[in-house]
């Protein structure tokens, strides 16, 4: 575990891993067939968006390197354990937990619908799936980054070739004849920017793989600025694509467009290979998911946000513990039917909202610390004072605002994340208070929290 394995390619393919799945597939069909290409300037934003707040991620990455869990010890070290809990339990192991159910579920969902002959329900293709992945993850980093950069860079040049060619009209199946734009006007680009939002979430999952990266100086920000910008590009060929081979309102009805384009596109042949993209997508984002989120759950145990059995490891350095909660989790999710529902969609929107709020942790994490520590060495800073963890902030508030046009719809899922974030907030104020017993809003020392990475210090603490 002490030779770092990763380079900037694998850095990239866990970066696009993560970001690139199935609901990400239906959102942007969900957008494009809402306004059409002018989606593409919402995409934009969103990016834009994206790219200040994993520069502050990056910073915050410099100044505590080599953290298991990354997020969680930025915090600690910001604004104490009692948001902190709240915001990592939400923002993260909550929010990806069910993002990877959700993947999981579109997957078979897929599979079970182009193969009925099978007389299979979806839950059986998901348990294969599951069981699959958590076998590679728990053989550590290498089979992780074997499987993550073969897929990761399959799915990347499937998206690129099926995009392109179908932005310049190249596919077997008839262009259709329709308007380019169905809305221009600035509160509907503006209006789907939360929809955008989860086109792009997810980069800093490179963060708590930090210790296996080479140069990671370098290769961690540079890795995840790149990873956006890749994804923009495939997803505007895309959107282009769409506009030349699927009716607007046939695009925005399908429960999987992707699928839809790729038959439009190229016949049975692209239907077929759509099926694989979407196999791609799916091994791709939950195994990144799979594998990161036992590391955060593995960190947050060092600095005694969870019960220290999440810093168990194998043989190989797996934290297995979290992946078996996570393919358990994923596995009952599944069978019980809870994420084969229509409410797919609304489901993605109440995840991108939870992770937004973390993301504002994350560049209030970075003024704060330029503060309390303006002299403290850091190997990547960014420009300009706090005005680009600043515009971070408020363009990640202001998507949140816009997380969909329909007054009802958001309001309503204000009301589903403020019942969650209630729930998180008892369980974290009785953590803290009878478990942690320290200060609520009090954050750590710095040294403090990166100590805590150190076996020794758990020891130390419990004597």
């Amino acid at each position: 575990m002490n030779e770092k394995k990763l380079g900037l390619g694998s850095v990239i393919a866990t970066g696009v891993g993560l970001v690139v799945a199935s609901s990400c597939l239906l959102s942007i069909g969900i957008g494009t067939s809402a306004i059409g290409v002018t989606f593409v300037i919402t995409m934009v934003i969103a990016c834009i968006v994206n790219i200040l707040t994993l520069l502050s991620i990056a910073e915050l990455n410099a100044l505590m390197p080599d953290l298991t869990g990354g997020l969680a010890q930025y915090s600690l070290a910001c604004v104490g354990p009692f948001i902190t809990i709240i915001c990592m339990s939400g923002g993260y192991v909550l929010c990806n937990t069910m993002a990877g159910s959700v993947e999981c579920a579109m997957f078979a969902n897929t599979v079970s619908g182009l193969f009925p002959q099978l007389g299979l329900p979806p839950w059986v293709f998901c348990t294969l799936l599951v069981i699959f992945l958590m076998i590679t993850n728990l053989n550590g980093v290498d089979m992780f980054v074997k499987v993550q950069d073969f897929v990761a860079y399959a799915l990347i040049a499937s998206l690129a070739i099926m995009g392109i060619m179908g932005a310049l009209g190249l596919g077997t199946g008839e262009i259709v004849e329709q308007p380019a734009v169905l809305a221009s006007d600035f509160s509907n680009v503006t209006g789907l920017c939360g929809l955008a939002f989860f086109l792009f979430v997810g980069g800093e999952y490179v963060v708590p793989l930090t210790k296996e990266v080479k140069n990671a100086k370098r290769n961690i920000p540079l890795g995840m600025v790149l990873s956006m910008l890749i994804i923009l590009a495939m997803q505007i060929f895309l959107t282009f694509g769409f506009k030349n081979y699927t009716r607007w309102g046939e695009l925005g009805e399908s429960a999987t467009p992707h699928i839809l384009y790729g038959e439009m596109l190229l016949g049975p042949i692209g239907k077929y290979w759509m099926v694989i993209v979407s196999l791609l997508a799916t091994v791709s984002s939950v195994n990144t998911i799979m594998s990161s989120l036992s590391y955060i759950l593995m960190g947050m145990s060092k600095i005694e946000l969870l019960p220290e059995f999440f810093r168990k490891t194998n043989k190989k350095g797996a934290p297995y513990v979290g992946i078996l909660l996570e393919e358990g989790i994923y596995i009952i999710i599944n069978v019980s039917g809870l994420s084969t529902t229509d409410a797919i969609s609304f489901l993605i929107s109440v995840l991108a909202i939870l992770w937004m709020i973390s993301y504002i942790i994350s560049n209030i994490n970075v003024i704060l610390l330029r503060r309390r520590l303006p002299n403290a060495p850091r190997t990547f800073k960014l420009p300009f004072g706090p005005l680009i963890p600043l515009l971070g902030i408020v363009g990640t508030a202001y998507m949140i605002y816009n997380i969909d046009p329909d007054w009802a719809v958001k309001l309503e899922l204000y009301k589903i994340c403020a019942i969650m974030i209630a729930v998180l907030t008892v369980y974290s104020f009785l953590w803290v208070k009878f478990k942690v017993k320290r200060p609520m809003f009090k954050p750590y020392p710095v040294k403090e929290v990166m100590a805590m990475e150190n076996e020794l210090y758990a020891k130390h603490h419990r004597k």
